[in-house]
């Protein structure tokens, strides 16, 4: 029949042997211990960059003002930026360009158009600023809930992640939809058109 020492009966051995081994000259030198690795958080832009590779057609991107929902649909991420709207609206159009298997369609906000300086303080800069930042990239106007229910729907089936910025102006949210970026629309068209 085998005996099983108890685990503290060998780690108190160990400590001895330790201790034993520490002295020198008749004096006690300290063991050094290794610190336990400190993990840290990835940045959004690291988190982002790690889903990048797996994401494609029907996923989404939204870079979304702070007031924006937290949403529950099995597929929605939501990360917490901490920074301005436009710089990580920025960042994340040059990690989408720099990745050559998708390509976004923009959708905006279309109540964003009537939200005026008087009702919302900073309104007009903003929209200046989403204006410029959004040049040449064919952006479409949709109603917020059309938006929100088209995401809530993808998000049961394919990934979404939510990027929040610390803007506080309504309705500047910026919905990246993701599509194929080596097989244009147009060529999906012409290929169905010889399936019939």
């Amino acid at each position: 029949m085998r005996k099983f020492v108890p685990l503290v009966v060998i780690a108190a051995m160990l400590a001895a042997v330790a201790a034993c081994g520490s002295e020198k000259n008749g004096k006690e030198e300290a063991v050094a211990v290794p610190k336990a690795q400190e993990t840290k958080a990835p940045t959004w832009e690291q988190t982002l960059a790690t889903y990048l590779p797996a994401l494609g057609h029907r996923n989404w991107i939204v870079v979304a003002d702070s007031a924006f929902p937290l949403q529950i649909s099995p597929g929605i991420e939501t990360i917490v930026t901490g920074e301005d709207h436009f710089a990580v609206l920025d960042k994340v159009f040059k990690m989408v360009d720099g990745a050559k298997h998708i390509r976004p369609k923009i959708w905006l906000d279309k109540e964003l158009n009537y939200v005026t300086e008087d009702l919302a303080p900073g309104a007009d800069e903003t929209k200046k600023k989403l204006e410029k930042a959004l040049e040449g990239r064919g952006a479409q106007p949709v109603l917020h809930e059309d938006l929100i229910a088209r995401l809530d729907q993808a998000g049961k089936a394919f990934k979404i992640v939510m990027v929040k910025t610390t803007l506080a102006v309504p309705y500047t949210s910026v919905f990246l939809e993701l599509d194929c970026g080596y097989w244009p629309s147009a060529n999906e068209a012409k290929m169905r058109g010889k399936m019939k």
